[in-house]
């Protein structure tokens, strides 16, 4: 599997880091893991297993750790600390930078970067963030919409219908995420989330009139930047010698990076509303989530109405 990294400028940019020392060398910098270590620990000399690539966080109980010190003690432990050549440290609550960081700073090369958040607060938004780009992805062929607040990645043969389908779908009041490509990335052992390449996001095709931008169409409300990916509708054109799910007892599921998602397989011909079945099976999905399979309930219903015969 392919390993992603994302730019310590960039990282600064979306935090409002201001670079307190070695700020030339931040673009530089790539961070491939979305670890966040707080260094306490090894300030005490304890260096086992100690993540070297993780971007190093100070909060008030670090700092105040290093304050009980001497001069030369905060000397010598910051720079047992430093020489490992972590990416980089960052202060949080706008703390006091002791002069020893900087020379260790200096000495080695690392930056150190000051944000004015609560440790815990800036911590939680940057695992968010790295786990959001640095996650294992995929891209797909397909559409992928926002209905009743559930991701709906529809695909398809080429043809099919998946981007006409979508349309309705936005007419009707849901949300475009993707049109043709869907980049989906796996953000935890059970989250995939999907978003369009920024190229072509907001817009859709349709075959014999051409790209139409959704949003200036239909207004901003009918398009978002990403969604999880709940649910994936295979549309296929109808073929009569095959056997359609009818009753909904046998669930199906696609593979998508690991992850399991539940699926459906529609098939397409003239006169079905397609826009209304993905619509009906995002209500269906979330009927189930919320503990009801109306399938299931029919079954158990004939069970009983027949004696158990």
């Amino acid at each position: 599997m392919s390993t992603f990294s994302v730019s310590l400028q960039q990282i600064a940019d979306q935090f409002n880091l201001i670079p307190i020392t070695e700020g030339e060398l931040i673009g530089n910098i790539t961070i491939t893991t979305a670890d966040v270590n707080r260094p306490g620990l090894q300030l005490t000399g304890f260096l086992e297993f100690f993540g070297q690539n993780r971007i190093q966080v100070m909060g008030n109980a670090e700092m105040a750790y290093l304050r009980g010190l001497t001069g030369a003690e905060r000397k010598k432990r910051l720079d047992t600390v430093f020489k490992t050549r972590f990416p980089c440290m960052v202060v949080a609550r706008g703390l006091e930078i002791f002069p020893e960081m900087i020379g260790a700073s200096r000495k080695y090369h690392i930056p150190i970067l000051r944000t004015e958040d609560y440790t815990s607060a800036f911590i939680s938004g940057l695992f968010r963030y790295l786990n959001v780009h640095l996650a294992p992805r995929v891209t797909k062929h397909g559409v992928l919409v926002e209905v009743y607040g559930e991701g709906i990645l529809i695909q398809g043969e080429s043809g099919v219908g998946k981007s006409e389908t979508a349309l309705e779908i936005v007419k009707r009041g849901h949300r475009l995420i993707a049109d043709d490509l869907v980049e989906i990335r796996r953000v935890s052992d059970t989250t995939l989330l999907g978003s369009s390449p920024d190229i072509i996001r907001h817009f859709i095709e349709i075959r014999g009139i051409g790209v139409l931008d959704v949003k200036n169409l239909y207004g901003v409300g009918s398009v978002k930047m990403q969604e999880n990916v709940n649910l994936v509708i295979n549309l296929e054109i109808w073929d009569s010698a095959k056997n359609y799910e009818r009753i909904g007892i046998d669930e199906e599921f696609t593979d998508i990076l690991g992850i399991k998602v539940p699926s459906h397989t529609i098939p397409v011909r003239p006169g079905r509303n397609l826009a209304i079945i993905v619509e009906v099976a995002a209500m269906n999905y979330r009927q189930k989530e919320m503990g009801y399979n109306a399938a299931r309930h029919l079954v158990d219903k004939a069970f009983e109405y027949t004696g158990g015969s």
